[in-house]
Order: C-alpha cells, then structure tokens, then sequence
C-alpha cells in the first residue's frame, strides 16, 4: 500500500481538481477521438504521477550508532570543504543531493538526536544547480546535536519547487529513518559534516533517502 505525504494532501487535490476539470471540458465538448483520448490519457497519467510523486517510502534503516544517511533520494552533486557560516562557524565537509523531478521528495532524519537549531530563509528560486542556491534559494537550515558533533542540513527550493515543509519547525528531537519533512518538487539538500566524518558516497552517486550511509562520525 503506498502511503501519502500528509503536507501534500491540498496539491493532490488541486491537481485532481484541475485534471477533473480538464477531462470533463474534453468529454463534453471535444467529440474528435484523435484530440480528446490523447488529452483524457495525458489528464489521468498527470493526475496517477502527481499522487504518485508525493508518496512516503517505507525503508529499512541501516544499524550503526554513528552512521549519517541520506536525507534525500537523488545524485550527489557536491562533495567539498567548505566553511559553514550560517550556524556551526567552522570548516565542514559539505555533501549535496539534487532531486530531480521524478525522485520522492519526501525527507527524512538523518540522525538520532537533538534539534539545536532551526530557521527557515525565504528566498529566490534559482536552479537548485547553481553555485549561490545554498544561500539565495528559499532554504530551512536544521542543525542537530549527536554527541559532542553537531551537523547541520538545509532543505533548499529549486525553480520550480515552492514550499519547504520541516518538522524541526513543531519537534526537538530527531529519529534517524523518519520522515522529517517535503520538499514540493526539484529540489536540493546540502548536508555540513565534521571534518573528520568518514564520506562514504562519491560524486555522481545515486542516493536513497534512509537506506543509503552518507558518512559515518569518529
């Protein structure tokens, strides 16, 4: 059984609602079959991808008490030192992930542990590719503490992605594996990781949200 996400529930139903619409203006007033199935087909597999789109995996979560996994499903874009300046204040290992449009947007903790800092910055939407996204994109920053680490994460909105939805928002703690948040369609993650985390993903690498071990903290 596929579940849903909860926070997509309203877009699911616009685009029902829109694709309704569609297919009852074609049926009632285009009788050309060569015009109106193509368009009732392309209504219904719209309105089936959307549905689809929004779905809530249930994953297996890998056993480690230091590992760090994927907060997304998509390609690792970015694998780079950088200082983070935002929260933490210091040099980090910087892990991206890119969404493309077909990947669950649906996002998930990380780690086990406790919510130290939260903060939502609206913003542009510029490709989630460009260089300057991280800090101009509409973003939510999501630092947790795991020990004596912190890492930090942001959810980052691309062109055509327009609403950030993280649970950090109304939760203090985090539970690795559970669902943590959406992002409503392209879109990036951008994960700061102490300097000492052993990376265990590599460029180009495809990632799933959950089940795939990022790093692993000393």
């Amino acid at each position: 059984m596929i579940h849903l996400d909860s926070d997509s529930f309203g877009t699911i139903a616009f685009v029902w609602a829109i694709c309704a619409l569609v297919l009852f203006i074609v049926l009632k007033f285009i009788h050309n079959n060569w015009i109106s199935i193509p368009l009732v087909v392309l209504a219904v597999v719209f309105m089936l991808f959307i549905t689809y789109f929004f779905r809530v995996p249930d994953r297996e979560i890998p056993e480690g008490d230091n590992i760090v996994t994927s907060v997304a499903d998509g390609k690792v874009v970015i694998i780079e030192k950088v200082f983070e300046k935002e929260y933490l204040n210091k040099e980090c290992i910087q892990v991206s992930v890119y969404m493309n449009f077909f990947d669950v947007h649906c996002n998930f903790w990380p780690v086990d542990g406790e919510i130290t800092y939260y903060k939502y910055h609206p913003g542009k939407y510029l490709l989630a590719f460009h260089p300057k996204s991280s800090e101009l994109n509409e973003h939510a920053s999501t630092a947790i503490k795991v020990g004596d680490e912190e890492i930090l994460f942001k959810q980052i909105a691309g062109t055509f992605a327009r609403r950030i939805v993280c649970y950090a928002a109304y939760s203090g703690e985090a539970e690795r594996g559970k669902q943590c948040g959406v992002i409503k369609f392209g879109s990036r993650i951008d994960m700061f990781l102490p300097l000492d985390a052993d990376i265990k993903v590599h460029l180009g690498e495809e990632v799933r949200a959950v089940k795939t071990v990022i790093a692993e903290l000393k």
